[in-house]
């Protein structure tokens, strides 16, 4: 006789039916509401990337691989080598990221999370949970750009194109996917930390006001981004194992797993090693959380009909996002 699943694995199998199937009819044009968070996740990522994201990125690219630099020699290292443009190397691979994971992110997430509390899950669970599908959605698209994106801050070749010939010459399609497992634990531990932390700080904003149903104001809203972002990061050493797992696949170094990666660098660097390039990456994931989250529950009130409130509050200066 079978066990019954407990009431969570219930719950998440549906959600993973129900956002696979959001995600499809967003691709296909069926469904409004799926196709327009699409398109909200792909501007939101978008402009994400063309402000401080790139530079953030590729800060952090380079401090994962070079360990031994520090994060003022790090940065003074990107700008005198080519200034502020040399912040946005590989821009163009990120861009064809971004007008994809961000729409697959939302549309993925929000039909996860609509399910899990359909099923009476708390908001901040099925935050954790909608967050870690949504992150793994996204691993498709970002194993090939990731890739790029590294290769372009990290290698001599400049040239997108000389690198994608390169690579599938020698490799074919799996060679834009070194670090895959990495990138996956990345995307899952990342968007169910940013969405969960974000979610559980909006929860306790929400009670301090004694009104669970209470529309935050753009002030609340970006500051739980910010937290939710900064809390975010304890995963930083999956991002090194992606970075240096990259890296070895660019060099033409023998693949290695990821938990041997994490154990070399940890060997070699020790548990600081495995942290390298944290301040960077507190800014792109507090960026991207602001863009993503908060200013994607921000969009959706606004859409909903809750334009006029929040509006009402950011015309407060004490409600602007500092």
């Amino acid at each position: 006789k079978r066990q019954p699943q407990p009431p969570l694995v219930l719950a998440a199998r549906m959600a993973s039916v129900t956002s696979l199937r959001k995600l499809l009819d967003a691709i296909v044009g069926e469904e409004g509401s799926a196709r327009s968070k699409f398109v909200d996740g792909t501007v939101l990522q978008t402009i994400s990337t063309l402000t401080l994201g790139q530079p953030f990125e590729v800060w952090k690219t380079r401090m994962g691989r070079h360990r031994t630099e520090t994060t003022v020699g790090s940065f003074r290292h990107i700008l005198h080598s080519g200034g502020v443009r040399a912040f946005y190397a590989g821009t163009g691979p990120k861009l064809v990221e971004s007008a994809t994971k961000g729409g697959v992110l939302l549309v993925a997430k929000d039909a996860i999370q609509e399910s899990l509390k359909g099923a009476g899950v708390s908001s901040t669970t099925a935050g954790f949970v909608g967050g870690a599908g949504g992150g793994v959605a996204q691993t498709v698209v970002m194993g090939p750009c990731t890739y790029l994106v590294t290769a372009m801050v990290l290698g001599k070749e400049q040239s997108v194109w000389g690198i994608m010939r390169r690579t599938w010459a020698s490799k074919g399609l799996l060679g834009f996917y070194p670090g895959g497992s990495a990138i996956a634990a990345r995307q899952a531990s990342n968007w169910a930390s940013r969405v969960g932390f974000t979610e559980a700080v909006r929860t306790k904003m929400k009670a301090a006001h004694g009104d669970p149903t209470r529309r935050l104001s753009i002030h609340e809203e970006c500051w739980a981004g910010i937290i939710g972002g900064v809390l975010s990061c304890w995963n930083h050493p999956f991002e090194v194992a992606r970075i240096e797992m990259q890296a070895r696949a660019l060099s033409g170094e023998p693949a290695v797993g990821m938990i041997a990666v994490l154990r070399q660098v940890h060997a070699e660097s020790g548990v600081g090693g495995l942290f390298q390039g944290l301040i960077p990456r507190m800014g792109t994931n507090v960026w991207l959380t602001l863009f993503l989250v908060s200013g994607a529950n921000i969009v959706k009130q606004c859409r909903e009909g809750s334009t006029e409130a929040i509006c009402t509050a950011s015309a407060n200066p004490q409600h602007h996002c500092a």
